[in-house]
């Protein structure tokens, strides 16, 4: 696989070209990076409440099932992105062209920024419930500067060091909550039969699997880390780090963590990571307090750096803005502080369900451009993704992505059981769509000038 030779001005976050070979990261310090996405609270509370409304049987059911469909998508992903070192923003360019990729880029970094949001408004809430004196303003306000902060270094200079240095601090402390609550709960065995009053329905398997498509913007993540990766490491990255081992990590031992923690913590009210956090407060005190902390900042140091590098990449093929990479992480935060204090999670909940259908259709036609020879066929292993090359409109990944995103949303509308088919169906959609355009495009679908 070849690239052809970027126009576009280098940068050190490679927000709008490839990662050259000499900038790859060793796998320890890409592993380290990454591994900041498994120790978030969503992974323990949103186990807990699919538990809760379907059982526990049916929640590890689903979350098996995720884990292998992550693993089996992922390692297409993480070769790919290895070996062309492209990002999600510029192989979007390749298959929707120069006018069609910045929507990608603006699902990407407006999703990212939701969940620094969501992951940091939890940091600061923990902060004012054990320092009351600490106003919850003035802790986002905490929050959101030493997240912007952190972010100012790159993934392959800092970052990686500092991940590395807190995940065992993660490891102990889920350990510790773990214990702290099996010594003070009389029902050891209550986590297991968790479920709704009438009983866990059947099919709840599905309703937990399906809910997991609603977080395939890790899918984006990956790719977005996994450029950075040795060519030689591939193997090590699609298996392991991005692969199986990771996802039953992320997704099951903690997913499981989580169920148990909600089976014996008592809680007041619905399970959310908020209603968690309190728990464990009141249970460890300040080592609760560190536990949070721990986890909520190694997640949203993948979060703030994704947002800015793909806002970045976002404006620059929108309007030519290019503006320093420290520039878009001060905007970010300064996003995510006033979203903060707007109180709108209700809105973008509502909101991140219809962005879940374009990502998933997203992911979809990435996987099903990858597995095909066609594109190969048709340029000789090279890859054209230069701005002032590339179509600007590519109507083969348009027509598959809109067509899927349209009948996702139209079965998310239908509510009730039919919505739990709308992300599946998106995906099937988007890539047999897309396949069949495809196989009969040619040079001009994707180049401005074939003679290029």
């Amino acid at each position: 696989m070849e690239l052809k030779d970027d126009a576009d001005k280098q940068d050190s976050s490679y927000a709008a070209s490839p990662v050259p070979d000499g900038a790859r990261m060793s796998r320890g310090s890409l592993t380290m990076a990454w591994w900041a996405i498994c120790s978030a609270m969503f992974w323990l509370v949103v186990s807990a409440t699919l538990a809760i409304h379907f059982g526990t049987v049916n929640a590890l059911i689903g979350l098996a099932l995720s884990v292998a469909v992550y693993s089996v998508i992922n390692r297409v992903i993480v070769r790919f992105a290895i070996s062309s070192g492209l990002s999600v923003a510029l192989f979007s360019r390749v298959v929707f062209g120069s006018y069609g990729a910045p929507l990608a880029t603006l699902i990407f970094f407006a999703t990212a920024i939701y969940y620094a949001l969501f992951e940091g408004s939890v940091i600061a809430i923990a902060i004012n419930a054990y320092f009351p004196a600490v106003s919850l303003h003035v802790a986002y306000l905490i929050v959101v500067t030493y997240s912007v902060l952190l972010v100012f270094g790159s993934v392959q200079r800092w970052l990686d060091r500092f991940n590395g240095v807190l995940l065992p601090f993660y490891l102990i402390g889920l350990i510790a909550a773990l214990i702290a609550a099996f010594t003070t709960s009389g029902d050891h065995s209550a986590w297991l039969h968790l479920g709704p009053p009438g009983g866990a329905p059947a099919n709840g398997w599905w309703n937990c699997f399906t809910a997991f498509m609603g977080v395939w913007i890790l899918m984006m993540y990956t790719w977005d880390y996994a450029r950075f990766g040795k060519k030689q490491d591939a193997g090590y990255h699609a298996n392991l780090n991005f692969g199986w081992l990771f996802y039953t990590f992320t997704f099951l031992c903690n997913g499981v963590a989580g169920i148990f923690l909600a089976g014996t913590l008592a809680t007041e009210g619905a399970v959310s990571e908020v209603s968690v956090v309190m728990a464990l407060l009141k249970l460890m005190g300040f080592g609760g307090l560190l536990f949070v902390w721990v986890t909520q900042t190694r997640i949203n140091t993948a979060n703030f750096y994704l947002a800015s590098t793909n806002m970045h990449a976002f404006f620059q093929s929108a309007i030519g803005l290019d503006l320093p990479k420290f520039v878009w992480s001060i905007v970010v935060g300064a996003l995510v502080y006033v979203l903060m204090l707007t109180n709108v999670f209700g809105f973008i909940l509502q909101a991140l369900s219809y962005q879940g259908i374009f990502v998933v259709a997203w992911v979809a036609i990435a996987v099903t451009h990858i597995v095909s020879p066609h594109y190969d066929e048709i340029f000789g292993g090279q890859i054209e993704y230069r701005r002032e090359r590339v179509v600007a409109l590519n109507r083969c990944g348009l027509l598959a992505w809109l067509a899927a995103t349209a009948i996702g949303i139209a079965l998310l509308e239908c509510g009730g059981g039919v919505a739990t088919f709308s992300a599946p169906a998106a995906a099937i959609s988007a890539a047999l769509v897309y396949r069949a355009a495809l196989s009969l495009a040619g040079k001009r679908s994707f180049v401005r000038d074939v003679a290029l």
